[in-house]
């Protein structure tokens, strides 16, 4: 294993939470340590990526978004990586086929919010996203029918978890996904931007 990405065991189960963090805050903290408890996570990791292909407008600087991600994100199983900056990898879909070839055994979790998984359809290559890894999908406001209505829900509905069963899902085969209804704290990076002038 190279030395300069995250370690994991093998039969580990480790959630991924993937984003462009810009600027990470409080809501990403709530959903990480959520989804910690309702899948039975043995560690998450977040993926913050070298920019958003759907976004027309590029993030602040990666190293900027590391250090405040690391401010942010205090707790000793949650690790902050730039794996795909290191690896070369810009869509999900193929950050997930190399973490299964460089980790053999390990068994990752997509972790998104609901907004994410309304807008999955959208992705390249999305079915490879549901189909790599189980996927854990937490609760967002205002997102929770579009969510449970979107495409890539209807696409795969029969794979569905059923709530009570959360904790199964990094056990599971993909393709596998549950979606659990959380307290959640309503806040974006949108807002932040705007608000602090962040990234400027």
């Amino acid at each position: 294993m190279r030395h300069d990405i995250p370690f994991a065991r093998p039969g580990q189960v480790v959630g991924l939470l993937g984003g462009s963090f810009d600027p990470p805050h409080e809501g990403h903290v709530h959903v990480t340590l959520e989804a910690m408890k309702a899948f039975g996570l043995d560690r998450v990791w977040w993926l913050v990526s070298p920019g958003n292909p759907l976004k027309r407008n590029g993030p602040a600087p990666l190293e900027q978004r590391m250090r405040a991600a690391r401010r942010m994100m205090r707790h000793p199983r949650v690790e902050i990586t730039d794996i795909e900056a290191r690896i070369g990898t810009r869509v999900t879909a193929d950050t997930l086929t190399a973490l299964g070839a460089l980790y053999p055994g390990v068994r990752f979790v997509w972790l998104m919010g609901a907004d994410n998984l309304a807008q999955l359809h959208k992705w390249r290559n999305w079915r490879t996203v549901m189909e790599s890894f189980p996927v854990g999908v937490v609760a967002r406001p205002g997102d929770r029918i579009s969510a449970r209505m979107s495409p890539a829900a209807r696409a795969y509905g029969q794979f569905r978890l059923d709530g009570q069963a959360r904790h199964l899902l990094g056990r599971s085969v993909a393709p596998a996904w549950c979606f659990v209804n959380v307290p959640m704290v309503n806040v974006s990076s949108t807002e932040i931007r705007t608000r602090s002038g962040w990234g400027r």
